[in-house]
């Protein structure tokens, strides 16, 4: 691959056309949905790393989720941890794509770029490499290139492309970019054969883009303009909410389309989960701990413990240990209007599970009521929690195993198996692990405000007592990010 080619992979995203396992925290790029190890944010950067060079590969996320997408990405290269930008408020994927181009051009004026969502499932075969190619053959000649997939049904949660004139091999001229269409629409675009799925894929010369960025969003290209004299963190809050597709794409005049003609899905709901999934059978996909009698065609997840059904035909049923959806197959668009009445009621279902990732390992919530809330904690080892102190609450320390070192005030404890210890309200404390393995402990909190917001942080050695734009290799050794 030429030495100007770059890739970004969007690894943003809000979590709600997959709950309950999809949520704000831990949205489904960072999830295995196939039943398998692997996450779609892995898949994605393993076959993307089949073409491009981990240096030239740049992975844009948001910042609750930042120290989670490097943790992942490192497994499939080391490499690819340096590269992960952060926004820091979210803006979208024409901001997201800006972040990583001041990376890019600042080494490279002559950078083609590849955009790919992490949310995609899509096989690494021949066809996908030579659909590449031709992408950035047509944007080396200008052109802004999508990738069209060849419908077959009338889907109205996907965008579509019309085709224009044939441009030879496989690719189009591009005539017009559509919004998601209503069903009747939908089947139209079918029925004419000059309707493609968006993939929501780009290829696209740095200089081209910045052109039309130039041209189209003006407020967006001074926020960029202005970024030697001032960061584009700094300023990142006040841009348009605004896509790619919507604020370049659909303005310009050279853009092209290849036919996709490789394996594609972007795991966008609960019918597309059923779709990859393993079938038994009788057809119903099932993942984990299930008793399925008299069921067909279902898809049937549990991460809560038994999940028995009886008597069910094309249904969703996806059962965590907080929540439970059920639903027809057909109805999976609606799962979006659930998440969104949840938000309204202000429910904590939307933004994260009983267990919660964080830079240092982990915390389960076990039970909580009235006054009390009780935590099961799992921290990794080397690993430490930042100085902080609490105003509402106390708490009361268990190690179950490993080896906690706890700083309380001014001095300083070892705790190993069956000991425990008290943090007082309003006092500094810090939970680390010096041991080579695994600390578990069980926390015990009390008080009057249980919120995970009622923390001063003093010092942190993830960088969270501050904001930044990006993980780079020099930040990750000051301030010894993982």
């Amino acid at each position: 691959m030429n030495t100007s080619f770059y890739a970004i992979i969007l690894a943003g995203g809000s979590g709600t056309r997959l709950w309950p396992l999809s949520r704000a925290l831990l949205p489904k790029q960072l999830l295995a949905l196939d039943g398998g190890t692997e996450t779609l944010l892995q898949h994605t950067a393993s076959r993307v790393k089949e073409v491009f060079a981990p240096c030239r590969m740049y992975t844009v996320t948001n910042d609750e989720q930042a120290f989670e997408v490097v943790n992942q990405v490192k497994e499939i290269n080391p490499l690819l941890a340096d590269h992960v930008l952060t926004e820091p408020q979210k803006r979208n994927t024409l901001p997201a794509i800006m972040l990583a181009l001041a990376q890019i051009v600042a080494i490279d004026q002559e950078a083609v770029i590849a955009v790919f969502p992490a949310d995609h499932k899509i096989e690494a075969n021949g066809a996908w490499h030579h659909a590449l190619g031709r992408a950035f053959d047509l944007a080396l000649q200008g052109r802004f290139v999508t990738f069209g997939v060849l419908p077959t049904k009338p889907e109205t949660g996907y965008g579509y492309i019309r085709r224009g004139s044939v441009l030879g091999d496989s690719a189009f001229d591009v005539v017009d970019f559509v919004e998601k269409p209503d069903l009747a629409t939908a089947t139209a675009y079918l029925e004419s054969g000059d309707y493609y799925w968006n993939s929501g894929m780009f290829v696209f010369r740095a200089a081209n883009f910045l052109e039309a960025v130039r041209a189209f969003q003006p407020s967006v290209w001074t926020w960029w303009e202005q970024r030697y004299e001032t960061p584009l963190a700094t300023n990142y809050e006040k841009l348009p909410d605004i896509s790619v597709d919507y604020g370049i794409a659909e303005k310009i005049t050279a853009k092209a389309m290849v036919t996709a003609n490789f394996s594609w899905d972007d795991l966008g709901n609960w019918e597309a989960i059923y779709r990859i999934g393993e079938k038994d059978a009788v057809s119903n996909s099932i993942q984990g701990d299930v008793l399925a009698r008299d069921c067909q065609g279902n898809l049937l997840i549990s991460q809560g413990g038994k999940l028995a059904c009886a008597g069910l035909t094309d249904m969703v049923v996806v059962q965590t240990r907080d929540a439970t959806l059920v639903c027809p197959r057909k109805a999976c668009q609606e799962v979006k209007d659930v998440v969104a009445e949840l938000k309204k009621q202000g429910s904590p279902l939307v933004e994260t599970h009983l267990t919660v990732l964080r830079p240092w390992g982990s915390y389960t919530v076990l039970e909580e009521g009235d006054g009390y809330k009780i935590k099961r904690i799992m921290v990794s080892p080397q690993g430490k929690l930042s100085l902080q102190l609490h105003h509402h609450r106390a708490e009361h320390w268990v190690v179950v195993s490993g080896t906690a070192q706890v700083q309380l005030g001014e001095r300083e404890v070892l705790l190993t198996e069956n000991q425990s210890i008290d943090i007082p309200k309003v006092t500094k404390h810090r939970l680390s692990n010096p041991g080579m393995l695994p600390l578990t402990l069980i926390e015990i909190q009390t008080g009057s405000y249980l919120g995970e917001d009622d923390i001063v942080r003093y010092s942190d050695v993830y960088g969270r007592t501050k904001k930044s734009a990006c993980y780079s290799s020099e930040e990750r050794h000051e301030n010894d990010l993982p």
